[in-house]
């Protein structure tokens, strides 16, 4: 254990800089790999990526508008594992300035990805199965997490076609945005029965995100509109974790998963960034306590010493997100070391031999089939922690 949070914490500490290539950043060499491997293993003939590695024969397509289920092999990925793919492009180009990144996002990444657009359903927006196989379910935070990532690239790139798809993503978000229960933002355009965490605290993010690119108060305003709609209704006040869903109802499913606790706090800093108002900051600061807590529990297989984060790899990627951004401002590395140590202890202990992790970081779980998100999400965290 001394090893491995020496390790995390020395890599932690390397300075930023442009041009970081992976052969002297060794967390930049492990995203790097997997980059290399997702694109080989996954790949497909049309420039898609498979949902897992090796393809599951018995995985059915389940994002069918109105929650319908199809019988046979899924051809592709759906939506939200291939958005993975982009998020960590944007990271890896983010921290190294090496336009390897760039070219594979703009000459693989970003075509792919437009396959699942659906211009014909307005306002438009990415739909959770390639459009070429008809209609499909349109998610809100699947789009949000796309949304997200072209504010990001443009914010590198300057180039004002990535601006303007986040800025069409935002209005198709907000058109999930009703007045029952006095505000926030659906889960799923076809079933608006419940309001998700997971839909409206990265809408937070998303309009702080925007506010700063483009200067236009509104997205400030309903920034903090949504935050603190999030905030009344779906905060356990006992942990200051955030339950996962309220439906129309009022009936509180409390379901607690961290990508959504972590972008309360990443919304929470954002906010007190650009208002000054320390309650964000306190809201955000209690998060993260009751999340590591809560979150960082689980034994490791090898060494039942080592509390791992129990959540998949994914959620614990966005809970990483809040986590980077309130050390930003509060200066406790405790929590950024801590999932730093637990996701290079997976990838040293319990990769298999195609260089792909599984869900559990643990060691506890055989997985066969390698979800395509639990790997895609490696490339961001293995880049946000060399920065």
């Amino acid at each position: 254990m001394r090893n491995i949070c020496f390790v995390a914490c020395m890599f932690l500490c390397l300075v930023s800089a442009s041009g970081k290539t992976a052969k002297n950043h060794p967390f930049i060499s492990i995203a790097d790999s997997i980059l290399d491997n997702v694109l080989n293993l996954y790949q497909t003939e049309d420039g898609l990526l498979t949902e897992t590695y090796p393809v599951n024969p018995d995985q059915k397509i389940t994002y069918l508008a109105g929650g319908a289920q199809q019988n046979g092999t899924l051809k592709a990925s759906f939506l939200w594992p291939y958005s993975g793919m982009m998020s960590g492009c944007v990271a890896m180009y983010q921290a190294t300035g090496d336009k390897k990144y760039k070219k594979i996002l703009e000459k693989r990444i970003l075509p792919g990805l437009e396959q699942y657009w659906d211009g014909e359903r307005l306002p438009a927006c990415y739909q959770s199965y390639p459009a070429k196989y008809g209609q499909h379910g349109r998610y809100y935070d699947d789009n949000i997490w796309i949304a997200l990532d072209y504010c990001d690239y443009y914010r590198l790139t300057h180039k004002a076609d990535y601006l303007k798809k986040a800025i069409a993503l935002y209005e198709y978000i907000y058109s999930g945005w009703s007045d029952e229960l006095g505000g926030g933002i659906f889960w799923c355009e076809q079933q608006k029965e419940a309001k998700h965490t997971c839909s409206n605290a990265p809408s937070t993010v998303l309009g702080v995100k925007l506010y700063r690119l483009t200067k236009d108060k509104k997205y400030l305003d309903k920034a903090k509109e949504t935050y603190a709609w999030t905030r009344k209704n779906l905060c356990d006040p006992t942990d200051f974790l955030y339950w996962d869903n309220i439906n129309l109802k009022g009936s509180v499913s409390k379901d607690k998963y961290a990508y959504n606790s972590g972008q309360m706090i990443q919304a929470g800093v954002l906010l007190y960034e650009e208002t000054g108002d320390e309650q964000y900051l306190r809201d955000a600061q209690k998060t993260a306590a009751g999340t590591d807590a809560f979150f960082r529990s689980k034994a490791d297989k090898k060494d039942p010493s080592i509390k791992v984060h129990k959540d998949m790899s994914w959620f614990n990627v966005i809970l990483f997100r809040g986590f980077k951004a309130l050390e930003k401002i509060d200066h406790n590395p405790t929590y950024v070391n801590a999932m730093a140590e637990n996701a290079l202890h997976a990838w040293r202990n319990y990769r298999d031999a195609n260089g792909l992790l599984g869900r559990d970081w643990s060691g506890h779980n055989e997985e066969p089939y390698k979800w395509l998100l639990d790997n895609a999400c490696l490339i961001e965290l293995f880049a946000e922690i060399e920065k």
